[in-house]
């Protein structure tokens, strides 16, 4: 049986705990705040980290930066696309008024439909997973520095 790949494996847990953060903000009836969005770079950086250490145990001697970056720009599209599509499905079947209520809560006097709204959620997600992936391939990448003794 084949195992399922890391980035898939982790954007789809990515994506299912960034829906359920949703759910718990709306329970509260605090998911119309955009600032309680900010947590989701971190539920983001979670997953993406993991799937790359996950990726990089796997193959120690061969792991390169290239690997590592795709794995993580994969882990957080995935995310990103199954988040969005959620979203959509949210706001337009589950929650109707949800965009009006939102709109109210920015009180820019926006003249926006759901599509731009959706639109501006998966480019938020792709705009994060780019900047999380660049962040933890930090921790992630061989070094070519030497070895010194300070001693």
């Amino acid at each position: 049986m084949k195992r399922i790949p890391h980035s898939i494996r982790f954007g789809l847990l990515t994506s299912s705990m960034l829906i359920a953060y949703f759910l718990i903000l709306a329970a509260f009836h605090k998911h119309i705040n955009p600032a309680f969005s900010f947590f989701n770079a971190v539920i983001t950086a979670f997953g993406i980290c993991e799937a790359v250490r996950l990726k990089k145990n796997e193959n120690l001697e061969t792991f390169t930066y290239g690997e590592g970056f795709k794995t993580g720009v994969v882990t957080g599209f995935i995310a990103t696309l199954v988040f969005t599509v959620f979203f959509l499905l949210y706001a337009t079947e589950i929650h109707p008024t949800f965009l009006s209520e939102l709109l109210q809560t920015i009180k820019g006097g926006f003249n926006i439909d759901i599509g731009m709204v959706t639109f501006i959620v998966a480019i938020m997600g792709f705009a994060t997973t780019i900047v999380v992936v660049l962040a933890v391939m930090q921790f992630f990448k061989k070094t070519s520095n030497l070895n010194q003794n300070h001693l």
